[in-house]
């Protein structure tokens, strides 16, 4: 066989897949005519079908080499593509508890700001209340003899 029959058993091969795989009945017409070689071997013909034949089974290895790679490339697409989607999806969820948390905070710094006005009011209370009860302690020492009753009034005013 010679490099030119090489050349058409070669051409025999058939994109499959959109060009990512081949003719395997082609692939075995083109290897069994490899086998016979060994008696061609003798003449000085021989000798270039052996560099075509070499060249075609690297062509053919390098064809099955890429076509692996870009069965790897795009299932490390495929990966990656749902990883995104499941990003995207976790996104979605954890802006969902955002928003539920901060609806809690405006809700806690609500009822902080009641809290803190009733502690106002409550504290403005017992400042009254204590001025008072000053007030009342000082009369009663007055009306005991301790000073008299002018003098704490007076300072009561004060």
């Amino acid at each position: 066989m010679t490099f030119a029959g090489c050349i058409s058993a070669f051409e025999g091969f058939a994109p499959q897949n959109g060009g990512f795989g081949t003719n395997a009945e082609a692939l075995h017409q083109l290897m069994i005519p490899l086998e016979d070689t060994a008696a061609a071997a003798a003449s000085p013909a021989s000798a270039d079908d052996d560099i075509g034949e070499r060249r075609l089974r690297r062509k053919i290895s390098n064809r099955e080499s890429a076509r692996r790679s870009r069965a790897r490339k795009q299932s490390h697409l495929d990966d990656l593509r749902s990883l995104a989607a499941r990003l995207r999806g976790d996104r979605g969820e954890l802006a969902e508890r955002a928003r539920a948390a901060q609806g809690r905070v405006a809700l806690v710094q609500l009822a902080n700001a009641e809290l803190r006005a009733e502690a106002a009011a409550l504290s403005r209370r017992l400042e009254v209340a204590a001025s008072r009860a000053l007030a009342l302690n000082q009369l009663y020492a007055a009306a005991a003899g301790v000073g008299t009753f002018e003098q704490t009034l007076a300072s009561l005013m004060v």
